[in-house]
């Protein structure tokens, strides 16, 4: 498109991707001031439309500096260009009213305070001084508060409270940062603070927070709303405050996550790396998984007992640095424990009425404001590897709703994920977006949440869809919405769990899948075409199907899911299966009662509610058992991630790697019998635990590597997506990753989208909505 040489000309520009709520029609607003350039700018259902007329060369140097140089939070994926008749404008630019046109445009997630803001925050002098709200267009929510689109103030839970003058004319006022920035607000029009709770004396605002922190400095448990729910919070140096928390939550032994006043804080309880720093510091804001120090400074031992990994962020919201302090303020705790605001298997509490009833018993006093929740969203969780590259564990605020681009266009469909670690994603054209992280879907409440969490994402995405898709599990909850939410209008296409997890990895990777991969999909639970459990599986897929062509031998579940509180039953159920002794001297069989063994061999030798299982998570609970790790479970995957965390304490550089069987024709079964052996032989040596845990490691890598090695000779395959839940552990996957890259494969790994059961949505979705339409249900 060639612009007149001379003359004014005229450009209309549609410009889509996240352009909402980012301060982009400001942004567009002083180009055009800088550029000399007539027109305007507005909001559409689409995205953004300009229209710009000036001369040729100026006309051009705006489209060329808009296309390079976005606003910071602006993520631009197109623009549509149109040359239109010369008006004769010469007007000053003009941002317009709001189109209500039908499209689709982009919401941007929910961002930490920016340092300009900080610094307002901070000054005495500045009319924010202390305003616990205090943003602008470059920080603070989005997500959270939008109603719908387009992104506009009454389009938000921001509409209930008008501005006053000063804050109408910021917003009016293009040179100034707020303009348009929709949450604007100050002391005198904005959200308001309350400090609540029995034998509390109720406060507002900064009396409010000052209550709070002497609160939390006496070793009181405070319920702190914020941008997407409630946390609990108590001071993380205080080992009693920890200790009473962990009680009331019913939390077992699973850690808790840290916000540290500031990066020094958390660098005198972690060792962080660079990459770990710009995570923490970054827009997002998440909880990154980092190596505590050892001793962790003055960090209570209750905080995360015997992790060598600590789960810190710092704080992103106004109301969370206030929390902390500001300079001249009393001193308070530096650290505190900030977990989700709800009860064990429940959603997290965003509404301030069932707050006092939910979280009562939880929390001494409740700081809470008055600006409602729109949409639920727990802290983002993810881990750093050691090449730098990031692993999301748990994708929430921060990211949602951010779509991710798809290598092939889909119908529009609803995915309504797993039971554990619940994400919906919803689809359609080539854009996908996730919901929020939900939890599992156990409870009434929880499978209420992830009804609203759809319908709040249709709303924004104006997505509606013609297909949904679930998991085959016939027992999932998230399987029986899935049922009741297509009813007899909708199709409904089930999809065999490690396949959806295997089309995740891909679609993250940009694969049309027009050529399959060897998917190593390893997890704790997945029904299996055969009605049994599966988990240890190495699956030639593609998006329109796949061939089992390797797995873990399997073994009894005893008990089935009610069993894997239990790993040293696991244990002695694999080695039963293995043909291998109980000696009394095992961790396994010293960790059970002489009537439990009697119980637990007749159970075996009846097959009496023993589901066979092939699953590779379940291996290592009973590995970790048999190692002496732990042989009682009182959260999910915590024996694993004590097998993970005493692999990584071993110091032997011997490499040994504990060998596993492989047997079969046209379906590969890789047998841990021999694994057990070498296990077995070295606790008689009295091998260290930490040695036995990074050779079982070190073995199931090389078990990976030799499978694929197989499936390649087979198939001519040469790429392996790494996936499911135990993927999460990045001991495991550095160690496959660097077998089989020097065995010449192209391993595919999760970045944004979780490898665990927050990422399956996805990969229902791109089976599903890829499948022919009379593939479905």
């Amino acid at each position: 498109m060639t612009a007149p040489a001379t003359g004014p000309v005229r450009r209309r520009l549609t410009v889509h991707g996240t352009v909402q709520g980012v301060g982009f029609r400001p942004y567009v607003h002083r180009l055009a001031a800088e550029t000399g350039l007539a027109g305007f700018v507005g909001n559409t259902g689409d995205g953004v439309l300009i229209e710009v007329e000036g001369p040729a060369a100026e006309v051009a140097r705006f489209c060329e500096l808009l296309a390079h140089r976005p606003p910071p939070l602006a993520t631009v994926s197109r623009v549509a260009h149109e040359d239109l008749p010369a008006t004769g404008a010469a007007g000053p630019f003009a941002i317009r009213s709001t189109e209500r046109a039908s499209g689709r445009t982009q919401l941007p997630p929910d961002t930490a305070t920016c340092a300009d803001c900080l610094r307002e925050l901070a000054d005495p002098e500045d009319r924010r001084h202390r305003h616990p709200f205090v943003t602008c267009t470059h920080c603070g929510p989005r997500f959270t508060i939008a109603t719908g689109m387009p992104y506009d103030r009454v389009a938000t839970t921001m509409a209930g409270f008008p501005m006053c003058p000063d804050c109408a004319r910021e917003y009016g006022d293009p040179a100034d940062r707020r303009f348009h920035a929709q949450p604007v607000a100050c002391p005198g029009c904005g959200p308001r603070l309350t400090l609540t709770g029995p034998g509390v004396r109720p406060a507002r605002d900064a009396d409010a927070l000052a209550a709070a922190r002497e609160l939390l400095a006496a070793g009181r448990i405070v319920a702190v709303k914020g941008l997407g729910g409630y946390h609990l919070a108590c001071d993380a140096t205080d080992p009693a405050a920890v200790a009473t928390l962990r009680g009331r939550k019913e939390r077992g032994g699973k850690a808790f996550a840290v916000m540290c006043a500031d990066l020094a804080v958390a660098e005198r309880l972690a060792v962080l790396t660079p990459a770990e720093r710009a995570a923490l510091t970054g827009p997002c804001r998440p909880i990154v998984l980092v190596r505590r120090r050892t001793p962790a400074g003055e960090l209570a031992d209750q905080v995360c007992p015997g992790s060598p990994h600590l789960g810190i962020m710092l704080p992103y919201t106004p109301v969370h640095t206030l929390l902390f302090g500001l300079p001249g303020d009393p001193p308070g705790p530096r650290a505190l424990v900030m977990t989700s605001g709800n009860r064990s298997g429940e959603p997290i509490v965003t509404d301030d009425t069932e707050a006092r009833t939910r979280l009562a018993g939880l929390a001494d006093a409740w700081l809470a404001h008055d600006r409602p929740i729109a949409a639920p969203c727990d802290d983002s969780l993810l881990r750093i590897r050691p090449d730098g590259t990031e692993q999301v564990l748990r994708r929430s605020r921060g990211y949602v709703p951010r779509p991710l681009r798809l290598p092939v266009p889909v119908r529009p469909a609803l995915a309504v994920g797993g039971d554990l670690k619940n994400v919906p994603c919803l689809g359609e054209g080539e854009l996908a977006w996730f919901g929020p992280h939900i939890g599992d879907m156990g409870d009434l409440a929880t499978l209420d949440a992830a009804r609203r969490a759809e319908r709040q994402l249709s709303r924004l995405t104006k997505v509606t869809p013609g297909l949904i898709a679930a998991d085959r599990h016939p027992g999932y909850h998230s399987t029986g919405w899935a049922r009741r939410r297509a009813g007899a209008r909708l199709p409904l296409r089930l999809v065999q769990h490690h396949h959806a997890h295997i089309a995740s990895a891909m679609a993250e990777h940009g694969l049309d899948g027009t050529t399959p991969v060897i998917g190593v999909a390893f997890d704790g639970t997945g029904y299996g075409d055969d009605g049994t459990v599966w988990g240890g599986e190495i699956l030639l897929a593609d998006y329109t199907g796949y061939r089992r062509f390797a797995h873990l031998t399997p073994a009894p579940l005893p008990g089935g899911d009610a069993g894997v509180a239990n790993p040293c039953r696991l244990a002695l159920a694999r080695l039963w299966a293995a043909g291998l002794p109980w000696a009394a001297e095992l961790p396994s069989t010293a960790a059970c009662s002489a009537s439990e063994l009697t119980l637990l061999r007749r159970q075996l030798d009846r097959q009496v509610a023993c589901v066979p299982t092939s699953s590779m998570g379940r291996l290592f609970d009973a590995v970790a058992s048999l190692a002496g790790v732990c042989h009682r479970a009182g959260y999910e995957a915590q024996a694993a991630l004590e097998l993970e965390a005493a692999a990584l304490e071993a110091r032997d550089a011997d490499a040994v790697a504990y060998p596993f069987g492989l047997s079969g024709g046209a379906t590969l079964a890789c047998d841990p019998a021999p694994m057990l052996r070498a296990l077995l032989a070295d606790r008689r040596r009295r091998t260290p635990a930490p040695v036995l845990a990074a050779r079982f490691h070190r073995g199931v890598a090389r078990a990976v590597t030799e499978i694929c090695r197989r499936a390649r000779g087979a198939t001519g395959l040469d790429t392996v997506a790494l996936t499911g839940g135990v993927f999460a552990n990045a001991l495991l996957e550095v160690k496959c990753t660097d077998l089989l890259r020097a065995d010449g494969f192209t391993v595919l790994r999760h970045g944004e989208v979780p490898p665990n059961d927050g990422g399956l949505a996805l990969g229902q979705l791109m089976v599903a909505a890829t499948a022919p339409h009379h593939e479905t249900e």
